[in-house]
């Protein structure tokens, strides 16, 4: 089973996190069912950007970004090259490791 490597977020989780990832199933998917909690204030049909990942490694075994997440995540706080919204990024039978950016362009954070 792949893992993820959560690396350290100062609020979700401040001293990183490894957990076994389902594969067919989102990042977003994965790290919710392993209560971490990433924003994701669309309820995952990729209309924000609230669940933007950096993937460190493991960027070229998830599936392509359509256009739709492409066109959001130029809105995305700290956008890099190997940025993903966590909510479309399927998982597949690689090891991923993932940065929750900082911050995030929510104006009304959830919980």
């Amino acid at each position: 089973m792949p893992k993820i490597i959560i690396l350290p977020h100062f609020e979700i989780c401040p001293n990183g996190e490894v957990i076994e990832a389902k594969p067919g199933l989102s990042i977003c998917e994965n790290l919710l069912q392993n209560h971490i909690d990433i924003e994701h204030a669309c309820d995952q049909v990729c209309a924000c950007t609230t669940c933007h990942v950096i993937v460190r490694e493991g960027f070229d075994t998830l599936n392509q970004a359509d256009d739709l997440e492409e066109d959001l995540l130029d809105k995305a706080w700290g956008l890099e090259p190997k940025s993903r919204l966590s909510c479309q990024a399927i998982v597949d039978q690689h090891d991923l490791t993932i940065e929750i950016p900082r911050y995030t362009i929510n104006m009304a954070k959830e919980g």
